[in-house]
């Protein structure tokens, strides 16, 4: 029997698959306990179209991102904070921060999980800062702190 997997089942499939069963495992096993649905041509057609959506949302996040990114690549941010002697910062600059910054000056809102910095920056002067967009997107941004 033909049936559409709604979740992943090991050693039969992923989810969204369709996969040959056994009549008797798909009827007293996978269907009543929800992991599949009979393969009929509504459900495949209806499976179809959903995979089509997810394919178009995918592409218009990566298209979002790639437009995000081209607007903020090479942008220089500036944080005027108190600082002591050798250039050290009373506190930080930390993701949170950046992605304040960016908000209030470009209007885009930018995940501070998706900003790429190894540790809070903690002294005065200029330090490239990666964007994780997208999977496949990046943009760099310059992070200026200068003495308030």
């Amino acid at each position: 029997m033909k049936v559409i997997l709604q979740k992943d089942v090991k050693g039969l499939g992923k989810k969204g698959e369709v996969v040959n069963a056994s009549d008797g495992h798909a009827r007293n096993y996978l269907i009543p306990r929800g992991l599949a649905k009979k393969a009929s041509e509504g459900n495949i057609h209806n499976l179809k179209q959903k995979k089509k959506a997810k394919k178009r949302r995918r592409e218009r996040e990566l298209e979002e991102a790639k437009e995000k990114a081209e607007s903020l690549e090479g942008e220089m941010f500036t944080f005027k904070v108190k600082a002591g002697e050798n250039g050290r910062l009373f506190g930080s600059v930390t993701t949170n921060d950046i992605a304040d910054k960016i908000e209030q000056e470009t209007g885009q809102k930018i995940d501070k999980r998706k900003i790429d910095l190894n540790d809070n920056i903690r002294t005065l002067g200029t330090k490239k800062v990666s964007i994780k967009l997208h999977k496949n997107v990046t943009a760099n941004v310059k992070v200026k702190v200068t003495e308030a």
